[in-house]
């Protein structure tokens, strides 16, 4: 007698066919994300190419001229001005005649010594000049102060053209025409506004509290700014520091119009009137002149630049 199987007979759960959808997602859920997660691995890998690739090809555009720089420093003229040379390798024998005669046919450390002295006391000047305006239009001054540090700043937009022709007249009236001290009278005329535009909205930054408890405690302002504000302003006062002494060392149209002894010159008057004589470039000296000076600065950028940047970002967004 045959046995007829039941109508709704429970299916086996080891055959393959039976299993329900639900059974199945888990399964197929797990390949889908494994698969986005690849997929979002090699996005981020690219990603990362790109960026590093971007980064490589800016930072070796950057540094082609300090390359280029020291590469011509040791080169000989028949090497330099051959053109059927590879100009990236140094087809004769290096030499050192190019920063000997550097030393001894110009007074580069006369010009570097100057250079010193007057953006030392240029930056000294700018920081006794710019703070107490900076502070002043921030915090006393009010809704005037906004307009008054626009109007500052304007100051320093003015072509050095247009005023080297005046300011002549007021170095000569104070007698101080083709000596460095003219310099340090007249560069901070442009580097106190642009400072105290940039320090204004350093100290917008700066939350009010923290001098007006240190007034409650006892202080009075004065000793209120220089134990509280001044301290939290280091990356402000830094960036004013670095920006006046690059300032002043790469000024070129007032050193010009106001030294003329050899002795009294600065870097970047003094190099290039010694070393580019008529038609004639003396290329490596003035490469070797470049490299000395900008190398330490480039050295002093990359050390403080966490800060040289925190002061720039804070008061572009605060002022």
């Amino acid at each position: 007698m045959t046995s007829v199987a039941p109508e709704h007979a429970s299916p086996s759960p080891h055959d393959p066919m039976t299993l329900s959808p639900a059974s199945q997602a888990p399964v197929w859920d797990d390949a889908a994300n494994e698969r986005e997660r690849r997929r979002a691995r090699v996005r981020k890998v690219a990603s990362r190419g790109v960026l590093y690739v971007t980064a490589t090809f800016f930072a070796l555009f950057a540094a082609l001229p300090f390359a280029w720089m020291v590469l011509t420093v040791f080169k000989t003229n028949t090497d330099l001005y051959n053109p059927n040379q590879n100009p990236f390798l140094y087809n004769e024998p290096p030499t050192l005649a190019n920063i000997t005669y550097l030393f001894e046919n110009t007074e580069y450390a006369t010009f570097v010594r100057n250079t010193l002295i007057v953006s030392v006391l240029v930056v000294i000047v700018t920081l006794i000049g710019a703070v107490p305006a900076a502070y002043s239009l921030s915090r006393l001054a009010g809704k005037w102060g906004e307009g008054l540090g626009i109007a500052i700043f304007l100051v320093y937009l003015v072509p050095p053209t247009l005023l080297f022709i005046p300011l002549s007249r007021v170095v000569a009236e104070l007698g101080i025409r083709n000596t460095w001290w003219a310099m340090v009278v007249v560069y901070p005329t442009f580097t106190i506004p642009f400072c105290t535009w940039l320090l204004m909205g350093f100290f917008k930054s700066i939350p009010r509290d923290i001098e007006e408890q240190a007034m409650i405690d006892g202080y009075s302002r004065l000793e209120a700014i220089w134990r509280t504000v001044l301290p939290v302003s280091i990356p402000g006062l830094l960036t004013v520091v670095v920006f006046s002494f690059a300032l002043t060392m790469h000024e070129f149209v007032y050193a010009l119009a106001f030294v003329t002894s050899s002795d009294q010159k600065t870097i970047s008057i003094g190099v290039t009137t010694e070393l580019i004589r008529g038609d004639v470039f003396f290329w490596q000296s003035l490469m070797a002149a470049a490299a000395l000076v900008a190398i330490p600065m480039a050295l002093l950028y990359n050390v403080f630049l966490d800060r040289f940047i925190s002061g720039f970002t804070l008061g572009a967004v605060k002022g």
